[in-house]
């Protein structure tokens, strides 16, 4: 059994390869993908050969931990059941191709307790269960909720959409980017010069942006919280006194968890969450290397998705 990849044999070198799989055995699915999402985070850092050291890292490699696609066949003992659409959040299955995260794939054998089946009607939207569920473990399981959300990408829409969900109040946004402030749905995006706020209790940063923390820390009010939600491949350091006088708190939001992806799938399903107006890009997924251009390069792509309906 074989497959075509996006395959990273290097930085900004990006190719589609045809690639053996590991066969599957009675624990596992065969998924064929239909959609796959670009991510401007990690995605980006590994294209442009900055991502920090990580587990699995190394060229060539297969990207990608947003896809979508139909259960082909399922293992006696994996729990899947074929025809079923479901979120696979990557893959590793590519012998010594590194899987980094591995789902850009036409084709993929994957656990059956990695996936998780999705509704018919979310169609190509389920690519973007991954980043709501980064966002749901960044709020779920702190009493306070963000009062300021950092960043007006497809991540701090999220955020801003979860937050109420969560229990919170809408929060405000920030966005330096005039271009990017449209499409708040039941909250306020601003230019942070246009905020005279100095007193938020949590302040949720998805910028990446590794200066902004001694700007956020003078924002905060006295206990304060800053959560860290992006990914940060330059170091971070802050001057003491202020956030000594506020007693600041830092929280890092790690990788979310399988809880996470369960609770805004069901969010998702049930209408409460909606993902419309997140993906502004599609492209084939034989075009990947003008996609991946475009993803990391138009300012205007919010997210991009890879349709692999006509690859074999």
């Amino acid at each position: 059994m074989d497959t075509i990849a996006v395959v990273l044999e290097g930085p900004q070198n990006l190719v589609l390869s045809r690639l053996d799989l590991l066969p599957p055995g009675e624990e596992d699915v065969v998924v064929d993908v239909e959609w796959s999402g670009i991510s401007t985070g990690t995605e980006r850092l590994l294209w442009m050969g900055q991502m920090p050291t990580f587990p699995g890292m190394g060229y060539p490699l297969v990207p990608g931990y947003e896809s979508v696609g139909r259960v082909a066949e399922a293992g006696p003992r994996s729990g899947g059941r074929v025809g079923d659409r479901v979120f696979v959040p990557g893959a590793r299955c590519f012998g010594e191709v590194r899987s980094l995260f591995g789902g850009a794939a036409a084709r993929v054998v994957v656990p059956g307790t990695r996936v998780v089946p999705v509704g018919e009607e979310v169609g190509e939207q389920a690519v973007l269960l991954a980043l709501a569920a980064t966002a749901w473990h960044a709020i779920a399981g702190s009493e306070d909720k963000p009062e300021l959300i950092v960043g007006h990408g497809v991540l701090g829409r999220l955020l801003a959409r979860l937050v109420p969900l969560a229990g919170g109040a809408a929060p405000l946004v920030w966005e330096r980017d005039p271009d990017r402030r449209d499409g708040a749905l039941g909250y306020q995006v601003v230019d942070p010069a246009d905020d005279p706020r100095h007193d938020y209790r949590v302040i949720c940063d998805v910028s990446g942006d590794s200066a902004l923390l001694d700007s956020l820390i003078a924002r905060l009010g006295p206990g304060g919280e800053v959560v860290l939600a992006g990914f940060y491949k330059d170091s971070l350091s802050f001057a003491f006194p202020p956030a000594f006088m506020r007693e600041a708190r830092l929280r890092v939001a790690a990788e979310w968890q399988r809880d996470d992806l369960l609770a805004v799938n069901d969010l998702v399903r049930s209408g409460r969450l909606s993902l419309d107006g997140l993906i502004t890009h599609r492209q084939d997924a034989m075009d990947a290397p003008t996609a991946y251009e475009t993803a990391f390069g138009d300012p205007g792509c919010l997210k991009m998705v890879l349709d692999w309906g006509a690859v074999s």
